[in-house]
């Protein structure tokens, strides 16, 4: 076969393409309409927050490392390893990541081979015949109105939208740990002091029924003192029961199967020092992953509604295919055929489809910029919230210790007169009561303040998520 005359043919056909193309382009440029990007959309933000110092944060700074206890640097470490959910983000964030791998391809060229061989036998003649052939075909879609580039931008920054998520989910993590381990040491806090009480109401108890049988006290002051008795006595299985729930989310958290098997060695609440630096609100919204990744999402959704439009664009697509076939596999590349085909596709009738697809992605972005400034707003107001609960709860934990500095020397003094005999029992039990309740709304008390600063530490964000990695 003569192979100038394949290659003189192979030109024709190049240049008769780049005629049609060039005609094509034109009706194009005439018929289409330009793109126009989305706005950019902006909120607004006060200018400093109501409490707490200004200060630069340090965003890099693992938070939990603050309350200076091993016990808890573990669990956190083990959580942000084992917990499933961290392990099923970052499973969603090889997702995105392969995602935008795969629209990133559409920009380049796709190659694909193609090669078979086949045999026949004539039974009659007794003879075979065998043909072989290679082919090789490239496609190419010349991106002219952005439609490729728009969806692996879109691709890319949902792939960048998804690490924020990731970070997301270690921020919830490192938090709901430290939550569940202060709440362990909480409730065995109380169950000591419950069980401290109980021993101090059965020595009273003790005291009342000699005094009964002395004649010195009545019936009536036994059985209210056994009431108290029994009345503590039932809140340890509370107690129990709200431990038993507390180590199991924590075992739970920490991707642990044996729940039974946790156990907490730290016998008191972390000390708790003044207010972090917050920064500003502005600094504080770019230092939180979910606001980040809200974002994200919006300039994804502006690259989605561009390649929408581009789509309604007519689209270009050149193929280029070389093929060799021959009757015997060693000669096969003595034999070629070459051509390139270019064609120009554009809807002409498809009953609104792709314009609804244009309306859809323009909804999708309006919902994003709605979705960004409810992400902005919750943000500040969990900064606040936690300064502001921060705050109320140590003015009310100063008010809750002269509450107790008062209530003990009303008990001990109800106790002296009930003994000189110039007041009744019930009086006695009133201020035992409420001694007693005290006691323990203040170790409560000191729970929620620690649970306000890691609910503030958590609301300040941080980089630190950006260091993990499976």
């Amino acid at each position: 076969m003569n192979t100038n005359k394949h290659g003189l043919n192979f030109g024709k056909l190049l240049l008769r393409f780049l005629r049609f193309l060039a005609a094509g382009l034109l009706l194009v440029l005439v018929c289409s309409c330009a793109l126009w990007p989305l706005p950019e959309h902006a909120v607004e933000s006060p200018d400093q927050f109501s409490a707490g110092a200004g200060g630069a944060v340090n965003t890099t700074n693992r938070w939990w490392t603050n309350f200076q206890s091993l016990e808890l640097d573990a669990l956190v470490g083990e959580a942000l390893t084992n917990s499933p959910g961290i392990q099923q983000a970052w499973a969603r964030l090889q997702q995105a990541d392969a995602i935008a791998r795969k629209a990133g391809a559409a920009r380049w060229p796709s190659i694909t081979v193609e090669a078979s061989g086949s045999s026949r036998q004539n039974r009659s003649t007794r003879t075979s015949t065998e043909s072989y052939s290679l082919g090789l075909v490239a496609s190419y879609e010349l991106d002219l109105w952005g439609r490729v580039h728009s969806a692996a931008s879109a691709a890319a920054l949902e792939r960048v939208a998804s690490r924020e998520q990731f970070s997301t989910v270690a921020m919830t993590l490192a938090s709901q740990t430290a939550l569940r381990w202060i709440g362990l040491i909480s409730l065995q806090r109380q169950a000591d002091l419950i069980r401290t009480q109980l021993d101090a109401n059965r020595d009273s108890l003790e005291l009342v029924e000699l005094r009964f049988r002395r004649a010195q006290a009545s019936a009536l002051d036994v059985f209210q003192q056994r009431q108290i008795v029994a009345a503590t006595e039932a809140l340890l299985p509370q107690i129990a029961r709200a431990q038993d729930v507390q180590r199991n989310e924590l075992a739970a958290l920490l991707g642990r199967a044996d729940f039974q098997g946790l156990e907490i060695s730290a016998e008191k609440l972390p000390g708790i020092g003044n207010l972090p630096d917050t920064g500003i609100p502005a600094t504080v919204l770019d230092n939180r992953p979910d606001v980040r990744q809200a974002r994200l999402n919006l300039r994804a959704a502006d690259w989605q509604v561009r390649a929408a439009r581009a789509d309604r664009l007519p689209a270009i697509r050149l193929t280029a295919s070389a093929e060799y076939s021959n009757a015997r596999f060693a000669d096969l590349f003595d034999d070629w055929y070459a051509n390139l085909i270019g064609n120009i596709t554009g809807p002409v009738f498809e009953g609104g489809r792709r314009k609804a697809e244009v309306d859809r992605a323009r909804a999708v972005a309006q919902e994003r910029v709605a979705a960004y400034r409810e992400t902005v707003l919750n943000a500040i107001k969990e900064v606040e919230n936690a300064l502001v609960s921060e705050t109320r709860q140590r003015e009310y934990i100063d008010r809750l210790d002269d509450q107790l500095a008062a209530a003990r020397q009303s008990y001990e003094e109800s106790i002296n007169r009930y003994r000189n005999g110039l007041i009744e029992y019930t009086t006695v039990l009133v201020q035992l009561n409420s001694l007693q309740r005290l006691e323990r709304e203040r170790v409560a008390a000191q729970q929620d303040l620690l649970r306000y600063r890691i609910e503030l530490y958590a609301a300040l964000g941080g980089s630190w998520p950006e260091e993990l990695s499976f």
